[in-house]
C-alpha cells in the first residue's frame, strides 16, 4: 500500500455521458481525487458534482466552466501529484483544452475524438517540449483493443476489408476515432487492401463511404438507440471473416480511463492509442 497522496484529477466535459461516468468512477477510486469538474452548459453551473452523477453523498465539487482557472489552481498545489485533466468534451474545443493543459503541466487524457493529424502532431510537439505526458485515446474499452489486434492477425491472410462503425446520433465526428485509427493500423504493416476488380461508380456521393489508409473504407451509421459499436469485416472467395464489438453501457471504458489517469505520470511526451499503455 502506498502512502502517496491521491491523484488530483480535472474532469472536463463533466455533464456530458462520459464526464459522468468520469466523476463516478475517479471518485470510488480511493487513490484519485476530484478537484474540478468543468462544463459549459449554463443549466449545470454550481451544481455539486455528485448531485449531478447520481451519487448518495455531496461531492463538494461545484461544476464551473472555468477551466484555466482550474489548470492554474491544480498547477499550483505543490503538495499533490502533478494533476490530470480527462477530456470528454467537443471536437471544436478538444485542441485548445489541451493545449492549455500541457502549459499549465497537467496531463491530458483526452478521449474526445476529432483532432485532425496536423493538430496531433501539434499536440505532440508541444508535449515532447514541455516534457509533459498526454495520452489520445479513441476508445477506452478493452475490447476493442482485442478486436484491433485480431484484425491485424486476420490481415495477414485478407486482401480485402472494409470498417461500418454505428453510433449514438449525438456524435459529432464522423468516422469515429476508434475507426479510423483500425484502419490506420491496418495499414501500417504495409500493404494495400481492396484492390479493384470492376470500375466503380458511386450514384450518389460517399455511398461507398470514406477512403482511409491503403484503400479501406469505412462507412458511419448515426441513429438514436446505439451507443457505440464497429465491425471489421474481412472478405475472400467463398468466406467472410467478421469481427465486432458491441457497447452496452459507458462503465465499459473506465477501467481504461482509470488505467490512463494513473500511468501518465510515467510518460514525457505524447502516446496514441490505449494499447500502448497496457
Amino acid at each position: 500500500m502506498t502512502n502517496q497522496a491521491p491523484i488530483p484529477v480535472i474532469v472536463n466535459g463533466a455533464a456530458g455521458k462520459m464526464g459522468r461516468e468520469v466523476i463516478k468512477a475517479v471518485a470510488q477510486a480511493p487513490d484519485l481525487n476530484l478537484v474540478a469538474a468543468i462544463d459549459t452548459s449554463p443549466e449545470h453551473q454550481d451544481q455539486d458534482a455528485g448531485e449531478l452523477v447520481g451519487l448518495s453523498e455531496p461531492l463538494e465539487v461545484p461544476i464551473t466552466n472555468q477551466l484555466e482557472s482550474m489548470l492554474g489552481y491544480v498547477a499550483g498545489d505543490r503538495q499533490s501529484p502533478p494533476g490530470v485533466m480527462v477530456d470528454f468534451t467537443h471536437p471544436d474545443a478538444v485542441y485548445d483544452n489541451v493545449r492549455s493543459a500541457i502549459a499549465y503541466g497537467i496531463r491530458p487524457v483526452v478521449g474526445t475524438t476529432g483532432l485532425s493529424p496536423e493538430q496531433i502532431n501539434d499536440l505532440a510537439d508541444f508535449a515532447e517540449k514541455a516534457s509533459t505526458g498526454c495520452l489520445i485515446i479513441p476508445n477506452f474499452s478493452i475490447g476493442v483493443v482485442l478486436l484491433q489486434q485480431a484484425a491485424l492477425t486476420a490481415s495477414q491472410y485478407f486482401d480485402h476489408v472494409e470498417i461500418i462503425e454505428l453510433h449514438h446520433n449525438q456524435k459529432a465526428d464522423a468516422p469515429s476515432g476508434t475507426a479510423i485509427q483500425t484502419a490506420q493500423l491496418l495499414g501500417e504493416i504495409g500493404k494495400p487492401f481492396n484492390a479493384a476488380v470492376v470500375e466503380e461508380t458511386e450514384k450518389l456521393p460517399g455511398a461507398r463511404g470514406s477512403l482511409a489508409a491503403e484503400g479501406i473504407r469505412i462507412h458511419s451509421v448515426r441513429l438514436p438507440g446505439l451507443i457505440a459499436h464497429q465491425e471489421v469485416i474481412f472478405g475472400a472467395p467463398g468466406q467472410i471473416y467478421t469481427l465486432r464489438h458491441d457497447t452496452s453501457d459507458r462503465s465499459c471504458y473506465m477501467p481504461g480511463v482509470l488505467l490512463a489517469i494513473r500511468k501518465i505520470s510515467q510518460l514525457k511526451s505524447l502516446v496514441y492509442g490505449l494499447e500502448k499503455i497496457l
